[in-house]
């Protein structure tokens, strides 16, 4: 997490914004616990966190986390084509926005749409049909909380899948936001078995 000249996440942007390192995938290995210090980190798109010092399995979760997010397998959903899905991707961050895309483009959905905060999404969502929205929580201008219960409620559809994926830990808003309307809620980094498995249920029950 520390190192001489920047930290661990200054390290992941810089890399991200060169285009020869751009998908390079980013592991930490850390004795760090403090949610301050590891989110910007998460917001940045690691791939797993390591606790150190680690364990034979935490290694091996890791491992295959990051295996998985290299080369995931293509979404089968019952009611949906993968490369038909037109999904809504909302973080007020680049570096996670991109990272989301790399995700779902690697799981065969190929039409992604970015907003980089809540008021941008409802300009977005005035404009276009979703299958699927995915938005972080903690965002300038409109959350993400906010974002959805504007859905809800002023927009009135009750309908459209709402993944959120945030690094939160806070009970008393998580817990919030699950009475806003959202569909599922995952963390920040996420495994991509994980949100493959989320999909599943909100796209195929929706």
């Amino acid at each position: 997490m520390s190192l001489p000249d920047m930290s661990a996440s200054e390290l992941l942007v810089k890399l991200q914004s060169t285009a020869h390192y751009d998908a390079l995938n980013f592991m930490l290995i850390s004795s760090e616990t403090a949610f301050s210090a590891l989110n910007p980190i998460r917001q940045a798109g690691v791939v797993a966190i390591l606790p150190k010092p680690f364990a034979h399995q935490d290694l091996l979760r890791a491992l295959r986390t990051t295996l998985d997010y290299i080369d995931p397998e293509e979404l089968a959903l019952a009611n949906y084509h993968a490369d038909e899905l037109k999904v809504l991707v909302v973080d007020d961050s680049m570096a996670a926005r991109n990272h989301i895309a790399r995700v779902l483009g690697a799981m065969g959905i190929e039409s992604i749409t970015k907003a980089e905060n809540g008021l941008d999404a409802i300009a977005k969502l005035s404009d276009e049909d979703f299958d699927l929205i995915i938005t972080d929580l903690n965002m300038p201008e409109m959350d993400g909380q906010q974002l959805i219960e504007h859905i809800r409620h002023d927009m009135g559809n009750t309908y459209i899948p709402i993944l959120m994926v945030t690094s939160e830990h806070d009970a008393a808003r998580l817990s919030s936001v699950q009475q806003s309307g959202v569909s599922a809620i995952c963390d920040k980094p996420f495994e991509p078995q994980t949100v493959r498995e989320i999909l599943f249920r909100v796209l195929d029950e929706a």
